[in-house]
């Protein structure tokens, strides 16, 4: 993490017969190589998290229902406008969350992260609720000793809020982005509910819609087959790299990147453009493993899973539309062992 870590303080949530408990941290840390490499492991932690959404503060005119209503955002502008120091900040932050944890009945004991820094130009907050685990360590005579300690990989409710984008760009619909839940009610329906914000911009329905537009722009520049694959595979490495970067891919840059390896008459950005209501937006957050959809086939039913790369199809991997046949040539050497153990062939 290249960034300069500007504010940083953590609180803490226990657990006392049946009820939540906090306890407010009175100074921020010092900023020091442990905070450094506290706040880099968290954000490799969420960097790699799979499945990320992406948000904005909810407005007067949103017909949003939330149980508790949050002013985090209110707070976040003072703090901002420098009209509250970041210890006061932090400190209501802490105490709003923790009416949220008593209002859902939620006893999760752990460390609630704030810190702003700033990096690329950027200015960023992140909030996170870090749990916690009991673990041993060794002391300096050498005995065993038991401790609690930060369960960061286990990290499930966490967000990032570009304060940058948030104050230059406050019609954008991505400048906060948080880690996903699982499915039926969401672990971050109420982390947003905390934060007073709003899903904004879908990253699958985003990404998918990009999938059936490079289809489509292929079909319609007539793009022979090689040049149609590596036109997704070119559309998957510059978003793969977005990605990785934490960065939104914006259809002008992706258009211009296109065009130094496969230059048309046509730009993708011309393509999309004349697409009406059907036209991407201008910028869009991406998910990955949509993206795959680029560069790979899977698909799964009846018992059987399937995955390979499209480069393989005409080579090593052939299907026969007319008996919907799919035939492998060389089996991956883990499948091929346990296919000749099952027919008793030395492997």
């Amino acid at each position: 993490m290249h960034a300069e870590v500007q504010h940083s303080i953590i609180h803490q949530f226990y657990t006392n017969d049946g009820q939540i408990g906090l306890r407010v941290a009175p100074a921020t840390l010092a900023i020091n190589d442990e905070v450094s490499l506290l706040l880099e492991e968290l954000t490799q932690v969420y960097q790699a998290k799979p499945s990320k959404g992406y948000a904005r503060f909810l407005r007067a005119e949103d017909e949003h229902e939330v149980s508790v209503e949050s002013n985090f955002p209110e707070l976040l502008t003072q703090w901002h406008q420098q009209q509250l120091e970041f210890v006061d900040f932090s400190q209501q932050s802490a105490k709003l969350l923790h009416q949220q944890l008593q209002h859902y009945g939620i006893l999760e004991a752990g460390f609630l992260l704030l810190a702003s820094y700033r990096e690329r130009g950027q200015d960023y907050l992140v909030v996170a609720f870090l749990p916690s685990q009991d673990g041993v360590t060794i002391a300096a005579d050498l005995s065993v000793d038991r401790s609690s300690q930060l369960a960061i990989s286990k990290v499930q409710l966490a967000a990032s809020v570009n304060l940058t984008e948030w104050q230059e760009e406050p019609e954008s619909n991505s400048y906060i982005s948080f880690i996903k839940g699982r499915a039926g009610r969401k672990v971050s329906d109420f982390f947003l509910d905390f934060l007073g914000c709003a899903e904004g911009l879908n990253a699958k329905k985003q990404s998918q819609q990009l999938v059936e537009s490079v289809h489509k722009y292929a079909q319609e520049e007539q793009l022979p087959a090689d040049e149609a694959r590596q036109l997704r595979k070119s559309v998957y490495e510059i978003c793969d790299q977005q990605w990785q970067q934490g960065e939104p891919v914006r259809v002008k840059d992706l258009s211009e990147q296109l065009r130094e390896s496969l230059p048309r008459e046509r730009s993708f950005a011309d393509f999309n453009q004349q697409q009406a209501e059907h036209a991407l937006v201008d910028e869009f957050p991406t998910d990955r493993s949509t993206l795959k959809k680029l560069v790979k086939f899977q698909g799964q039913g009846g018992g059987l899973s399937v995955a390979f790369e499209q480069d393989l199809l005409g080579s090593r991997v052939e299907y026969d539309p007319q008996t919907d046949k799919l035939t492998i040539q060389g089996t991956p050497p883990n499948l091929r062992d346990q296919l000749r153990r099952y027919f008793g062939i030395d492997s």
